[in-house]
């Protein structure tokens, strides 16, 4: 968002033209973590288990959850917030917040939200995936496609 700076938290800011308890559902939802986020993302015990396609792995602690307002996660051991609100015509505001990002891994962080963002957006309001799901073109490997 604009202000941001590395070491600094990331917010991004995002409508979506749906209602808050659909984007709550995509995120709080293993079937619709996994519809746009990552391979699987299964919830058991207040932890969730992402697995990406280039074969990573990352354990989220759920750190609050108030449907369909707010979900938080420790996502790559720092706390992550998805704040819904309505946009008082059918669709939703969105704000990410990142915190305790580490300054040497900030930008590339930073952009990274936008390949969870923009799929969440195309899988909720459109229904389209738009991850090409390739291990040899992903994020880790130069590809800004998730």
């Amino acid at each position: 968002m604009k202000g941001d700076q590395p070491g600094g938290p990331i917010r991004w800011r995002m409508h979506v033209p749906v209602p808050p308890e659909r984007v709550f559902e995509a995120l709080n939802t293993d079937a619709g973590r996994a519809s746009f986020w990552a391979e699987s993302a299964v919830e058991r015990d207040g932890r969730i288990e992402f697995r990406f396609p280039n074969g990573e792995r990352c354990e989220a602690a759920v750190l609050d959850r108030d449907p369909p307002r707010l979900l938080a996660l420790e996502y790559f051991g720092s706390p992550v917030r998805f704040e819904l609100a309505p946009d008082g015509r059918g669709g939703t505001d969105l704000l990410l917040t990142h915190e305790g990002v580490a300054s040497d891994e900030w930008g590339e962080v930073h952009a990274g939200w936008l390949n969870v963002l923009f799929p969440l957006k195309a899988r909720v309001a459109h229904g389209v995936d738009l991850r090409n799901r390739d291990p040899e073109r992903s994020w880790d490997r130069g590809y800004a496609d998730p």
